[in-house]
Formats: C-alpha cells, structure tokens, sequence
C-alpha cells in the first residue's frame, strides 16, 4: 500500500494473530468530503472487517469547524433548527445546540455561512460577496433563548466579511455589545491568526474561498477599515489579536463584542470525556482532509498525539492526502499515517467516494496489524 508511514516493526496481513484490542475512533472532519461523524463511521466498519473482536470507542472531533455541533449534538443539549441567511441571502437551514443545565449555546459559523452553503464552487465573485448575517442570526436565537454563555465554533466559512455581517445583523456594535453584556461568548477555534497582514484572514484563508490576487486585495482593504471600528470599540487592537482572522475575521468581530478565544477542540474534548477514552484505549485512530504541519499545532490530530503519547497509546492517522515526512511522524509520537488519496489511486475519487474510501483504507491498515506491532499496544 503506498502513503506516507512509520511502521514500528513489521507489518504483516496477520491482523487475526494480535489480542482484541480497545480502539479509539476520533476524526476530524475531511474538508467538504465527511464530516467527523461520518468519517468515524467509515473507519469503524472499515477495521470491523478484518478485526471483529476489536472493541470500539467512536469520539467524532472539531476544532471548532464544520461538525462542531453536529459533534456536540449526540453528547449534549437540545438540537434545534433556526432558518438563516446563507452566505449569499438563500435562507438555510442551521442548526445549534442549546444546553439547558449549563444555559449555553453552540453555535457553528459555518452551518450558516459556510463553504458548503454555496450553490456552486467559491469563485472571486462569492469570495467578495458572501457575509456572516446568518451567525448573527443564530446569536440572536441564543439570546431569546436567555443563555448565560454562547460558544461559536470559527472555521470553515465562504465568507471574509470580518464577522460585520453578524454585527450588523444584531444592530450594529454598540447595541450588540449592549445586547450580549452579562453573557460570556467564546470564540471557538483552533486559527491563531490575526485579522489583517500576510497571515490575516483575506491573505491565508481568502483563496481557498475562491478569491483571486485582485479580490484578496480587495478583501485586504475592506477588512483594514472595518478593523479600525473594531478596535476603536473595544478600546484595543482586538484585529491583531490571536485568533481575530478566523472564520474570515468573525473572530475579531466577537473579540470586540466582549468574547474570548478558546480552542475548539479543547472545548470538544472537555464534552467528549477524550483524556478518560484515551487513557483506556490501546490505541487511536484519526484523521483530516490534509494532515500537515499545521497539524500538528493546534489542530484535532496534533492534540489527539500529544494527548496520546503522554498515555504511550499509539496513533494510527488515516487522513485524505499527508504531506509530513516520516521523520516528523516519529517526532509526533505517530505510529503511521496513510493517505487516502494514495489508497484510491487519486485525489478526486478521494473526495467523490471518500467513505468508501476510507473505508477501504482502514480496512486494508487493519489487515496489515500482525504480532510483531501487538508489543506497541497495552
């Protein structure tokens, strides 16, 4: 099987001569592809396959991204639906979660303005367009719902609006600042960006969102103005705080709004009981859209190895491309790390089949589990 991979000793088919194992499904999303739900599903009944006597611990994970409350959703609270705007003024439908013992709210910028919610493929036009009126929206259903905390998951939006949208859907910043006093917001999200410069939010992030040099540019200058209102209102440069480019800037936004920043997948794994699995597990298994270097600094599988490793439970990383070497792996704590792209024989068929992929993939890894590795495992 080709992919990048460290191997600790042999590999051999011989998956049916190592003891039942306790294994630890917890992905993140793949890009567009699978959310962390359906990609935990395809890894467990991929292993399944070939080690039926393997006992199975699925935690779904999100750093705060698309999946953030459909994660939360089948641990905590009440799911509830609210028709938005979408990025660019269809209504869709998005849902939150509302949890009544703790009175929070979670949010999910991209169930309203993200990515996925445009009708067609991010182009300059969109890029330029697309706005965050529906997570103010959301906000706003939150807060009839009389909350004390609201947590918004950041990442994975079409829009670069700076969160200016959201503000002016709940009446502008002043009144949204008087609207959200009393009530802690946090901003959940992985991005340590700021909001401007050549690691802000137009510059990294804008074209993946189908912007060009010239619309980058564009976004560039029109977050630069909004910034200086932003700054001007919570009495300090919340734009070149960390955190402040995320979602396409709705992080500073919300730094201005009184919110602070936490890491979503910290905020997960807290309601996922993630240290109390890991420290039962013999071992992990994860996974993203691309795992690369940035991977392994404050995202989901970066987390999940240190987490891991400090248990000496092994990782396994099924993800759609790799990108890291297999030096880097070792020095991550990361037993291998195989790409489904490789598997298929393609990146398209990766992303238009990808369960059946990564199933096939998980399938095949397990199958090459054999005694020399079972030492690894407790």
């Amino acid at each position: 099987m080709s992919g990048s991979a460290v191997d600790v000793g042999a590999v051999t088919p011989a998956a049916a001569q190592v003891p039942a194992l306790r294994v630890l499904v917890a992905p993140d999303c793949y890009g567009e592809s699978l959310s962390a739900v359906e990609a935990a599903a395809a890894i467990a009944a991929g292993w399944n396959r070939v080690r039926p006597s393997d006992q199975f611990t699925i935690a779904p994970q999100s750093d705060g991204g698309p999946g953030f409350v459909d994660v939360l959703a089948g641990r905590l609270g009440e799911l509830r639906r609210l028709q938005v705007r979408g990025p660019l003024d269809d209504d869709v439908e998005a849902q939150w979660v509302l949890d009544a013992e703790s009175a929070t709210a979670y949010l999910e910028c991209a169930q309203a303005c993200g990515l996925a919610r445009l009708p067609g493929r991010p182009t300059p036009q969109t890029a330029l367009a697309a706005h965050s009126r529906g997570v103010g929206q959301l906000v706003a259903a939150a807060l009839t719902a009389k909350v004390a905390r609201i947590v918004v998951g950041l990442g994975g939006t079409a829009s670069t609006d700076g969160g200016r949208g959201m503000v002016d859907e709940l009446g502008g910043l002043r009144a949204a600042r008087r609207r959200l006093a009393g009530v802690e917001l946090i901003a959940a999200s992985d991005v340590e960006y700021p909001l401007l410069g050549p690691w802000g939010a137009a510059r990294v992030f804008g074209p993946q969102k189908g912007a060009d040099s010239a619309t980058v540019a564009a976004l560039e200058q029109r977050l630069g103005q909004w910034a200086s209102e932003l700054d001007a209102t919570a009495g300090r440069p919340v734009s070149a705080e960390s955190g402040a480019g995320a979602a396409g800037g709705i992080g500073a936004a919300l730094l201005a709004l009184g919110g602070r920043c936490q890491s979503g997948a910290e905020i997960i794994a807290e309601h996922t009981g993630l240290a109390d699995d890991i420290a039962a597990a013999d071992l992990l298994i994860t996974g993203e859209g691309r795992f690369d270097d940035q991977s392994l600094h404050g995202k989901v599988v970066g987390a999940l190895a240190a987490a891991a490793r400090l248990r000496q439970v092994p990782v396994l990383v099924l993800a759609g491309q790799v990108d890291l070497d297999a030096l880097a792996l070792q020095s991550a704590g990361i037993l291998a790390a195989y790409a489904i792209a490789d598997y298929a024989g393609s990146v398209r068929l990766a992303l238009v089949d990808a369960a059946n992929q990564l199933m096939g993939l998980t399938t095949e890894v397990a199958a090459r589990l054999g005694n020399s590795d079972a030492t690894r495992y407790r």
